[in-house]
């Protein structure tokens, strides 16, 4: 009896000192940036910003200029990937179409895969490596690499069986949220990591953290780990949000809020 006592007290202390052990995220308001956007796609560690306005139009701007692209004939910009800022990615859903710019926002590419053999059905878009993009091809459900200067598929994933809510990536790893799970792949196109997802319907990326969005909550995936935490902060609209470093840049009604993301 003393024994079973003994191993109870055990692993309650076990327990006890696991949770204490625990790491808690807080995110505390240290900036604002007003600005009038569609879309914002990018902060830099500069404090550079990739946005969208209304009129179709993708702006680079820092501290003491902005530059412009614009495309009106292929329309609104779905997405677009500022990680490599050599080779910015927008996408065009409606048109089918991925444009690649350079620093100066100059086209380097352009890419219309309703003209390119294979035909490619693509919902999504990120950055790869060199010059590649990972593209999830929506008629057979899985992602592929694809090399835009030399048109071909560097290679396939297995097909995924739910619908794809998310993508993004750097040049090691590509995250793809669908309803039902995460998954985490390396740039080999390997799978590394398949977690539930609980209701998270976006995510945010760079090297250090993952942030995934539920409703007007966040949570953060910390790399080589498979638990998600939530992050403590002010409860707010949440119309986008990114995450540069250890900073969370949440946009709403307008204003660009910067929070620092504290480890505790």
């Amino acid at each position: 009896m003393q024994k079973l006592v003994f191993l109870f007290l055990f692993f309650c202390s076990f327990c006890v000192a696991q949770e204490n052990t625990a790491q808690h995220f807080t995110a505390i308001l240290k900036d604002s940036t007003n600005i009038e956007a569609q879309s914002i796609f990018g902060v830099d560690n500069f404090g550079t910003l990739y946005y969208a306005t209304e009129n179709n139009s993708f702006h680079k701007k820092t501290k003491d200029t902005t530059i412009t692209y614009a495309n009106f004939q292929l329309g609104d910009i779905t997405s677009a990937n500022t990680f490599n800022p050599l080779k910015i990615n927008l996408f065009y859903r409606d048109f089918n179409t991925v444009v690649i710019l350079d620093n100066r926002l100059a086209e380097i590419s352009k890419i219309n895969f309703n003209s390119i053999q294979p035909y490619k059905n693509v919902s999504f878009v990120s950055s790869g490596f060199n010059n590649s993009i990972w593209l999830f091809n929506d008629d057979f459900q899985y992602l592929e690499l694809y090399d835009y200067k030399t048109n071909t598929i560097k290679l396939k994933t297995v097909p995924v069986q739910s619908e794809v809510l998310d993508l993004k990536s750097d040049y090691n790893y590509c995250y793809l949220l669908t309803k039902n799970h995460l998954y985490v792949y390396n740039y080999f196109g390997s799978l590394i990591r398949k977690i539930e997802n609980s209701g998270y319907d976006s995510l945010a990326f760079n090297e250090a953290h993952l942030v995934l969005k539920k409703g007007e909550s966040l949570f953060i995936l910390e790399k080589n780990e498979s638990i998600i935490q939530p992050i403590k902060h002010p409860k707010m609209l949440i119309k986008q949000f990114l995450v540069t470093n250890e900073t969370v840049y949440i946009y709403g009604l307008n204003l660009l809020r910067h929070y620092q993301l504290k480890i505790e």
